[in-house]
């Protein structure tokens, strides 16, 4: 796939209602479900990442509809195990109860994924952790993290799932935290159709390199999806791809281009002050410069460097691929 031919798409709560703890009242106006796809659909993206259950007296026949009216494909099917209902823990509760109301949504959003024809589930467990020291037990909090997530793919063998870890936010500490302790818990979890969705994002906030991330995910077989977004290390802020972090952006689409990823790119952004659609496009435009400029690097002389760990030849290779 050229860098010109590669598709864009994107999660819905970019078009929709922003709120923090201090614009309680958000950021923006509600914005429907149907209205967010109209939305994405003027932004030039070519597919959605999409949160269920959607908007109260929306069916899955409206969203599908609406999908198709403008040229839109379902990426994958969100549930939302991370609201109000489940602020304790979704598939971690200390109730039995929740835990398996989290795996019932679990199932619910696989029959929408089918109906959408959605490539994959996605799991985001942001309440499964903890926020002081002594407040759980940890194996016990292992347990029902790999188990819930587990009897769901269990379920559906036929079915892929991801699962996108973030160091923390909403609780302090997320169980899903980092993509090696996230992978060595899918490699507990004894399942084949279960992997990760790396975003750039999460890896840098986690203080990880993105690039070699992504490596590991992918030299593992466990590589679902890719996120693309920019933040300051110190918190989740879903910036505009590249607008910060040149080099490591430009070195995980070098990764990106060498794993032969052929996929569309998803973008994950919170444009709390900026009109959405343009941050979507100021993300392609900016990813689709680094792709062509990660193209250029001269992998020869690249991977001579690399082999003699030799950080001043490689840092020129990158050098004239950016600025030549």
């Amino acid at each position: 796939m050229t860098t010109s031919a590669r598709g864009y798409t994107g999660g819905m709560w970019t078009f929709g209602r922003i709120i923090d703890r201090y614009a309680t009242d958000g950021y923006g106006p509600v914005v429907g479900t149907l209205q967010t796809i109209e939305l994405a659909a003027a932004s030039g993206l070519q597919g959605l990442d999409l949160n269920y259950p959607f908007d109260p007296g929306v069916e899955v026949a409206d969203v599908k509809k609406a999908l198709a009216e403008h040229s839109l494909a379902a990426v994958c099917v969100t549930p939302v195990i991370y609201d109000r209902r489940f602020r304790s823990g979704s598939f971690t509760s200390a109730d039995p109860d929740l835990r398996r109301q989290a795996i019932e949504l679990g199932h619910e959003a696989v029959q929408v994924a089918a109906d959408l024809d959605a490539r994959y589930v996605k799991f985001w467990p942001g309440q499964d952790g903890y926020d002081y020291p002594f407040q759980t037990d940890y194996p016990t909090l292992r347990k029902h993290a790999i188990d819930g997530i587990g009897a769901v793919a269990r379920a559906f063998p036929d079915v892929t799932f991801g699962i996108e870890y973030k160091l923390k936010e909403p609780r302090n500490r997320l169980f899903w935290g980092t993509a090696t302790a996230s992978l060595l818990a899918i490699e507990q979890m004894k399942v084949d159709n279960v992997g990760l969705v790396i975003d750039f994002g999460h890896s840098l906030f986690a203080k990880e390199n993105p690039a070699e991330a992504l490596s590991l995910a992918h030299g593992m077989g466990r590589l679902v999806d890719i996120e693309v977004d920019d933040n300051y290390r110190e918190w989740d802020d879903d910036l505009t791809a590249g607008s910060l972090h040149l080099v490591e952006t430009l070195e995980f689409l070098h990764v990106v281009r060498t794993i032969g990823w052929d996929g569309p790119l998803k973008l994950d952004l919170f444009p709390y002050r900026e009109d959405a659609g343009e941050a979507v496009r100021e993300s392609v435009a900016a990813l689709r410069e680094l792709e062509t400029r990660a193209a250029k690097l001269d992998l020869e002389q690249l991977r001579a460097a690399q082999a003699n760990h030799d950080a001043m030849a490689a840092q020129k290779v990158v050098r004239t691929a950016l600025f030549s």
